[in-house]
């Protein structure tokens, strides 16, 4: 595995954005997507990123000058961590919340939509466990 790098981004990035897009297009298909999307406020994609960015919470994994993954932190607490498909199970979201652990503010929480067993268990293997289930009729 190579060694991966893990900084703070603005969103001067437009395939940047264009990930964290798809990527929230793929939350608002999942259970309890669409409402995490209303709870954050991120309905306005660029600008909800924007405000992380100013905030310190728009993070960038880095492979050479490759972008290959992103996190997003907010109060915080953990939104998402995303990792390129083709980068995946090599150890990188788990380097990536590791580094993001020894920050200046680290991460107290995270979300896992239902039925995210991947994340659930990024988040397991460093000791969390979940202590809130919201559910609604």
């Amino acid at each position: 595995m190579s060694e991966h790098r893990f900084h703070r981004v603005g969103v001067e990035s437009g395939e940047l954005l264009e990930s964290i897009d798809l990527a929230f297009d793929t939350i608002e298909d999942e259970r309890g997507g669409l409402a995490l999307i209303e709870q954050l406020g991120a309905r306005d994609l660029t600008e909800f990123c924007q405000g992380l960015a100013a905030t310190g919470g728009l993070w960038a994994a880095f492979e050479g000058d490759q972008v290959v993954g992103w996190a997003l932190v907010q109060d915080r607490v953990i939104i998402t961590i995303y990792v390129r498909p083709e980068d995946r199970r090599n150890g990188i979201a788990r380097a990536f919340v590791q580094h993001l652990l020894e920050s200046d503010l680290p991460p107290i929480d995270a979300y896992a939509l239902p039925g995210d067993r991947a994340m659930k268990s990024l988040f397991e293997s460093i000791g969390w466990k979940a202590r809130l289930l919201t559910m609604r009729g």
